[in-house]
């Protein structure tokens, strides 16, 4: 007897991953950019980049965003001169233009306002090479090493008024060595830095696409 013949039925299409829409606001070399930018490449990743925004026109990670393919701008602070919000509107504009839905700073070094920082509410990112509450603000591996602390690390958390005191989404720690300088305890930080921004924005990026 014969066999019936089978047909071969098509795979369905894999399940396509609801991308959030993310800002990067970069002001120098974006290494943490370019750790998100790997990341966001990944079919099954979250988040998609629309849109790098740097204050300064200088900044090496223009470049770095440009080679990945992405739309870039720049809003340069300077022209402003002390009018940080004036500065900051341009910045929302571009943001909403976008389509943003989250705001993502990779060493952006200015110090927002709170107009912006209300603008963003609950939506805006922050790494920082502490593990907040310590050390919060600048030159944080020469404060570890000067206080004698064990553990040192990075944190990401939300962005509120206060500097560096935002609610925190995820730490990364590694030891202090007695052989530290500022550089070596830094470059070990900054590894974890690019491996934990992402894995937070992920985290987030899940919760925003429910």
């Amino acid at each position: 007897m014969k066999k019936p013949h089978s047909k071969s039925r098509a795979k369905a299409p894999a399940k396509k991953t609801e991308k959030v829409p993310i800002a990067i606001l970069i002001s120098g070399r974006g290494s943490n950019m370019r750790a998100l930018i790997e990341a966001c490449a990944r079919p099954d990743y979250p988040a998609e980049i629309v849109l790098v925004l740097s204050n300064r026109p200088d900044a090496p990670g223009l470049e770095v965003a440009e080679a990945a393919g992405l739309k870039t701008l720049i809003i340069d602070h300077k022209p402003f001169g002390k009018d940080r919000e004036a500065h900051e509107r341009e910045i929302d504009a571009a943001l909403q233009a976008s389509g943003a839905m989250l705001v993502v700073l990779a060493g952006y070094m200015r110090v927002l306002t709170p107009w912006l920082v209300k603008a963003w509410e609950d939506r805006m990112l922050n790494i920082h090479p502490s593990l907040l509450p310590a050390f919060p603000g600048l030159h944080t591996h020469e404060a570890a090493i000067k206080a004698g602390a064990k553990e040192h690390g990075c944190t990401v958390h939300l962005v509120t008024s206060g500097v560096d005191e935002g609610p925190i989404l995820g730490q990364a720690s590694v030891p202090v060595l007695e052989t530290d300088t500022p550089d070596t305890l830094a470059a070990r930080v900054l590894e974890q830095e690019h491996l934990l921004y992402p894995e937070v924005l992920e985290m987030i990026c899940d919760v925003f696409a429910k």
